[in-house]
């Protein structure tokens, strides 16, 4: 059985727990380590028992207190080369024990789990994707994406949960108070993912039995719960699947997952 959980998402920070039967990890450290400590608590989870923390990216909402965490819990980081690279002097901030690397698109292991780093189309380094699995259950985190690929959709179609970018609501956007540049990126394919486009791999995964999606990174400025909520269920066709909002302030509900079914653990 996996269980999943939503820390923080968001611009202002991302940050989400996985554990397995004997592992405990982070996907992502992108805000305060205390506001992280603070939520792993709020859960009953020690973070003294953090195995590991993956990082998606170098952006600082992703990033922000991997050295601090790593530094003061002796927690391992493991990200791919590019990321390693584009990381600066936060990288030189954490014990050189605990850098770990990874490849995109080759698996590894920790503990239980089965890991497999994926590439997402993201103006980062090398950014990427993460589906996790124990062997039984299957979790994908898929945030920060510009567009979805066909070999992003044909890891994400085989998810029992699936985490998945809703950034903005394009007409918000269009209107919103951000420089024009700004919203090019946002809204380029190499940008974030619009309610639009995550509604409609919403409506294809519903076709392939995924039941359960969480919609994630919503923006402050150009997007809110309701909207990205009601802008995906009206392009459902597939009524039968739960949609989830992640919040970005504090954590979500915790979630068992397990035979595509999902419950409050």
């Amino acid at each position: 059985m996996l269980k999943f959980c939503s820390l923080y998402s968001g611009s202002s920070g991302n940050s989400f727990l996985v554990q397995s039967n004997n592992v405990t990890i982070l996907v992502d450290a992108g805000v305060s380590g205390k506001k992280i400590s603070d939520a792993l608590a709020s859960l009953n989870v020690d973070i003294n028992n953090i195995c590991a923390i993956l990082v998606t990216h170098e952006h600082t909402d992703h990033t922000q207190s991997i050295a601090i965490l790593s530094k003061k819990y002796n927690i391992p980081i493991y990200a791919n080369k590019g990321t390693w690279s584009a990381l600066g002097d936060k990288k030189s901030k954490i014990p050189k024990e605990n850098i770990f690397y990874f490849r995109n698109n080759c698996p590894f292991k920790l503990g239980d789990l089965n890991i497999l780093p994926f590439d997402i189309p993201h103006d980062a380094v090398d950014p990427c994707g993460f589906s996790i699995s124990d062997g039984f259950s299957r979790i994908c985190i898929a945030t920060d994406i510009g567009h979805i690929t066909t070999s992003v959709f044909d890891i994400l179609k085989n998810s029992d949960f699936v985490l998945l970018e809703s950034n903005y609501e394009p007409d918000v956007l269009k209107y919103s108070r951000y420089p024009y540049k700004l919203k090019e990126r946002i809204a380029s394919p190499m940008g974030h993912l619009s309610n639009i486009e995550a509604g409609r791999t919403v409506n294809l995964l519903s076709n392939f039995g995924v039941k359960n999606i969480m919609l994630g990174h919503l923006s402050s400025e150009n997007n809110f719960p309701e909207l990205a909520y009601r802008s995906v269920i009206e392009q459902l066709q597939n009524k039968d699947i739960n949609i989830y909002i992640a919040e970005r302030s504090k954590p979500s509900r915790l979630f068992c997952i397990e035979d595509n079914k999902e419950y409050i653990c």
